[in-house]
């Protein structure tokens, strides 16, 4: 007959955690019913097409921004004397802070991209369409708050490139009637910079990342997980449009754990390693080569980003008119590109309610549209993106600067830096003439041929 033996000393650890684990759960349970809601949760259908998880690229590098954000913040000093020393410091001197700086800067612009990519997929694919309006409204919001966070950001190491795009929004502030000089004095406290570097420290780290904190979980999770999922259409038009019917109220895809879990994990891995080998390999924003902000100095010689060059070309291809009334000088040539950016997201927050105003189609979708099921919607995106190209070419060429010589006695100054591509003064106007004629004419024609294209593939 076998004697009992006692169980090793790792075994009764092993079975007392197990068992406390069980009872504390149960605990819980008792008291708040997770059970009860977390069960049906991980059965959850979410869908497989590599598509759907542009969002979370989105909300991946949004992570690593809040986690780099956290970094930077402990050594950067808002001072406007100090700030630019500070930068300088951190990404110099502090262990990691250049890598932290480049992480951070990757992930806005991984962030942006993706968010652009997201709202492009559903825009073309008609997925904002009720019940999902409210989503919708609340990524374009998003999208709004990322650029103006990004403008934020770049604005806060304090270098001769960061403080001539502060001066340059200073101007825009000056330039609006009646108002904008309180605007001005309200934003630099003052005459330039003012106070200005506390103010957008204090908004880009407290007040727009709160919003977002707020914004990105209502828009990325609550709404999206208590609603149905789209689903795609069949690749033969024939054969999605006699399945619509039943498409609309099937749900397909894989369940939430361990599917979808699996795949986000990896889609996060894969975000993060991507951000980091950027942020490893390429240098941006090299602050110490740009040197501190001096009144009169040359701005270094960069192009602006993609998604702030739409406003800075719109800015170089509008005339400057100016009108004189009652002695006051206004430059409405100012005004023309915020406003055309104003009008942009206002028709783009309500573009869900205007679509269905024109078209009547007031039903529940749950079905995407291939994009030449939807040859005006499609052909609209289309000419709204070459508009908005066309305007962005206006920064890829700049005019020679021409030579400047001191007053006798004084040093000569130095030589303005060598822009990225610079033409003469003839061969620029030429070429702005050319891009304000073809902010008119490349929109119609994209939209004529992507309509006509569209038409023939649904035919």
């Amino acid at each position: 007959m076998a004697t009992p033996t006692k169980p090793r000393r790792r075994a009764r650890v092993i079975a007392g955690s197990a068992k406390t684990a069980v009872d504390s759960a149960i605990y819980l349970d008792d008291r708040l019913p997770f059970a009860r809601w977390f069960r049906p949760q991980l059965r959850k259908l979410f869908p497989s097409h590599w598509s759907f998880l542009l969002g979370e690229l989105a909300l991946y590098s949004f992570a690593l921004l809040v986690l780099t954000g956290t970094f930077l913040t402990l050594f950067y000093k808002p001072n406007p004397d100090v700030a630019f020393a500070s930068a300088v410091e951190l990404s110099l001197d502090v262990r990691g802070g250049l890598l932290m700086r480049q992480l951070h800067h990757w992930s806005a612009t991984v962030f942006v991209l993706a968010i652009v990519a997201h709202l492009c997929r559903v825009f073309f694919t008609g997925a904002f369409r009720r019940p999902r309006e409210l989503t919708w409204m609340l990524g374009v919001v998003l999208f709004g708050l990322v650029l103006f966070e990004s403008f934020l950001g770049v604005s806060l190491p304090g270098d001769q490139l960061a403080m001539a795009g502060l001066r340059q929004a200073q101007g825009l502030l000056l330039s609006i009637p009646l108002v904008g000089t309180y605007l001005s004095a309200f934003a630099f406290d003052g005459e330039f910079p003012g106070q200005v570097l506390p103010r957008i420290f204090v908004t880009h780290v407290l007040l727009v990342p709160g919003i977002l904190m707020a914004v990105v979980p209502l828009h990325a999770l609550i709404l999206t997980w208590r609603q149905k999922h789209t689903e795609r259409s069949g690749r033969d038009h024939e054969h999605a449009r006699r399945r619509t019917a039943a498409a609309e109220g099937t749900v397909t895809g894989g369940p939430f754990f361990p599917y979808f879990a699996v795949k986000n994990g990896a889609t996060a891995l894969f975000t993060m390693g991507a951000i980091a080998a950027l942020a490893t390999f390429v240098r941006v924003n090299p602050v110490w080569e740009h040197g501190a902000y001096s009144a009169g100095g040359h701005v270094p010689s960069a192009q602006p980003f993609w998604y702030y060059g739409v406003l800075d070309g719109a800015q170089r291809l509008v005339p400057p008119w100016e009108i004189t009334i009652g002695g006051y000088v206004l430059q409405p040539g100012l005004w023309i590109p915020p406003l055309i950016l104003t009008v942009f997201f206002g028709i783009l927050l309500l573009y869900p309610f205007l679509e269905r105003r024109f078209t009547g189609d007031g039903d529940y979708h749950h079905l995407l549209d291939r994009p030449s099921q939807a040859p005006v919607r499609t052909a609209l995106g289309v000419a709204v993106l070459a508009f908005f190209t066309v305007l962005w070419a206006g920064t890829w060429v700049s005019e020679a600067a021409p030579p400047m010589h001191s007053a006798p006695g004084f040093p000569e100054p130095p030589p303005a830096p060598a822009a990225l591509l610079t033409v003469p003064h003839d061969t620029y106007a030429m070429v702005v003439i050319g891009l304000r004629v073809a902010v008119f004419v490349v929109p119609v024609l994209a939209f004529l041929v992507t309509r006509a294209v569209c038409r023939r593939r649904s035919a």
